[in-house]
C-alpha cells in the first residue's frame, strides 16, 4: 500500500533500487528498497562463485555483459513495476529541519508502482508532465530532501568533480548514430544523494560494532600531491584558496574538496578548462577501492562508506548485504573466507571493466567521426581543448566528445618541452606554449578505428 517508484536511465534494463516517501507530522519519512539478491544466490554456491569471480557487470555501448544470469540481473532481482519484489529496505524519519533520526534496516516485500526514467522524473517537477498527485508530492519531497543532503554533503568537504558521461545512439542497422555528452541530470543527483544516504547508513551500523565487510575506502590524499596540485593551478592561472604552510593528510583532504569547489566554478565561469582542469584535481587524490576494514571515504568525506545499493551489478555490494543481514539476525549466509584477498580482486576487476569500457568508448567515436569526416571531407577542421601534454605530443578532446592525439613532431616552427610541472609544453627558441586547459584547432590526420586512436594535427 506504500507508493514505491524507481527512477534509472532511459536505456536501464535491471532496477536495483526503489523509493517511497511520505510526509508526516514531524518531518519527512524515507524507504530506500535495495533488490536483495542474497535471496536467490546461496552463498558459496556455483552461481556466487561465478559472480564473485566477475565481481561487476560489464557494460559498453548498447550491450552489457551481466554479473548475474540474465533471468536473474533483469527478471527475478530487478524491481519491475507491479510485480511483487524481495528487498532490503533502509527507513529514516527526517524531521522538520530534515535531520536524519535512526534508520531501520529489515527484509521486505515491495510492489513498484512506477519506472521512471530521468528525464521522465525531470519532466514531472519541471510540471511538464502531469500524473497523479500522489506520485507528484512524492517526488517533491524527494527532490526537497536530495537537495540538503547534497547542501549538507559539500559542506562537510565532499569533493565538487562534476564529469558527464558520453552516451550513444545507433542507427537501425548497429552503427554509431550520434554521441554525446550527457550532464548530470536533476534526477540522477536525487537518487544519487539517497543512494550515499543508504550506503553510509550500512557502512556506519557495520563499522560501529567493528564488523568486516567489504568497505569503500578512499584514503586521504598526500600532502605532497595537494601542493603540487596549486603549484600546477597556479601555473595555468586558475584561482586555488589559500593553502597552510604545512599541510598534514586531514587538511589536505579538506583543501581537496575546496579546490574541486573553486576549479568547478572557475570552468562555468571562464568556459576554459571543462575537461583538463577537474582531470588534473582526480589525477592529484588516491584511487577509490575495497578494503575490508573501515578507512573512511575522503571524496565523500564520510566516516564510514561501503557499496550496498547495487547487488545486481556489483558483487561487493552482495557481501555488505549478507554482513548487514547477519547482523539482523534474520541470515547466516557466510562471508567470504578471505574478505582481504576478494576486495583486491573486486578493485582488480573494478579497473579492468573500467578500462574496456573506456576503450568501448574509444572504439564507437572512432568509426563515429569516419563517418562524419566522409561527410564534411577530411579537410573539416575542429575546435579542441588540450587535456593532457607529455614530452612528445598533446591530448585534446575536440568537437565536445572526440579525443586525439597531437605528436609533437606536428607542432611546427619550434622544438618542444615538457616544462617542469607538466602543465605545457615550451618552445626552446621561441617560447611559444600549448598549455593544458587550451583551444586548440585541429584536423584529423589519421583514424586507427581498430584501435579507436586518432592522430591530429594544428589546424
Amino acid at each position: 500500500d506504500l507508493l514505491t517508484f524507481t527512477i534509472d536511465p532511459e536505456t536501464a534494463k535491471d532496477f536495483d533500487d526503489a523509493l517511497s516517501f511520505r510526509e508526516e507530522a514531524d518531518g519527512i519519512r524515507a524507504w530506500v528498497h535495495i533488490a536483495d539478491v542474497s535471496r536467490y544466490v546461496p552463498a558459496g554456491s556455483p552461481l556466487d562463485r561465478d559472480a564473485a569471480e566477475r565481481a561487476f557487470s560489464v557494460y559498453v555501448p548498447g550491450r552489457v555483459e551481466p554479473m548475474l544470469p540474465e533471468r536473474l540481473s533483469a527478471d527475478l532481482c530487478s524491481l519491475r513495476p507491479n510485480e511483487d519484489r524481495r528487498c532490503v529496505t533502509i527507513e529514516v524519519l527526517f524531521d522538520g529541519g530534515l535531520a536524519p533520526g535512526k534508520p531501520a534496516f529489515y527484509r521486505s516485500l515491495i510492489r513498484s508502482r512506477e519506472r521512471l526514467t530521468y528525464s521522465r522524473a525531470e519532466a514531472i517537477l519541471a510540471g511538464r508532465e502531469r500524473v497523479d498527485d500522489e506520485l507528484t508530492a512524492a517526488l517533491r519531497l524527494a527532490e526537497g530532501l536530495a537537495l540538503e543532503l547534497r547542501r549538507r554533503r559539500f559542506a562537510r568537504g565532499s569533493l565538487r568533480i562534476e564529469t558527464g558521461e558520453i552516451e550513444f545512439s545507433f542507427d537501425g542497422e548497429g552503427g554509431v548514430e550520434r554521441a554525446w555528452v550527457q550532464s548530470e541530470p536533476h534526477a540522477h543527483a536525487l537518487v544519487e544523494e539517497l543512494m550515499i544516504l543508504a550506503n553510509e547508513a550500512v557502512a556506519a551500523l557495520l563499522a560501529g560494532r567493528r564488523r568486516e565487510a567489504l568497505f569503500r575506502v578512499h584514503e586521504r590524499p598526500e600532502p605532497q600531491s595537494i601542493e603540487l596540485l596549486l603549484a600546477k593551478l597556479a601555473a595555468l592561472e586558475v584561482p586555488t584558496p589559500p593553502a597552510p604552510e604545512r599541510l598534514s593528510p586531514d587538511e589536505a583532504a579538506r583543501l581537496a574538496a575546496r579546490v574541486s569547489e573553486r576549479v568547478a566554478e572557475y570552468t562555468v565561469q571562464s568556459g576554459r578548462g571543462e575537461n583538463a582542469f577537474p582531470a588534473l584535481v582526480l589525477r592529484s587524490l588516491k584511487q577509490a577501492r575495497y578494503d575490508p576494514r573501515n578507512l573512511g571515504h575522503s571524496g565523500l568525506a564520510s566516516p564510514a562508506y561501503c557499496h550496498f545499493t547495487s547487488p545486481i551489478r556489483r558483487y561487493p555490494d552482495l557481501v555488505v548485504h549478507r554482513a548487514l543481514l547477519r547482523e539482523l539476525g534474520v541470515s547466516d549466509d557466510p562471508l567470504p573466507e578471505d574478505l582481504a584477498e576478494q576486495a583486491e580482486h573486486a578493485s582488480a576487476r573494478e579497473r579492468q571493466a573500467a578500462r574496456l569500457e573506456y576503450r568501448a568508448d574509444e572504439l564507437c567515436l572512432a568509426w563515429l567521426l569516419e563517418r562524419r569526416l566522409f561527410e564534411l571531407g577530411w579537410e573539416a577542421t575542429f575546435e579542441g581543448e588540450i587535456t593532457g601534454v607529455i614530452p612528445s605530443g598533446l591530448f585534446l578532446r575536440f568537437d565536445g566528445v572526440f579525443d586525439g592525439y597531437v605528436p609533437a613532431r606536428r607542432l611546427t616552427g619550434d622544438y618542444f618541452e615538457l616544462n617542469e610541472l607538466a602543465t605545457a609544453l615550451v618552445g626552446r627558441r621561441g617560447g611559444r606554449t600549448y598549455r593544458l586547459g587550451d583551444p586548440l584547432e585541429v584536423r584529423v590526420q589519421d583514424i586507427r578505428r581498430s584501435e579507436g586512436k586518432v592522430e591530429l594535427a594544428p589546424a
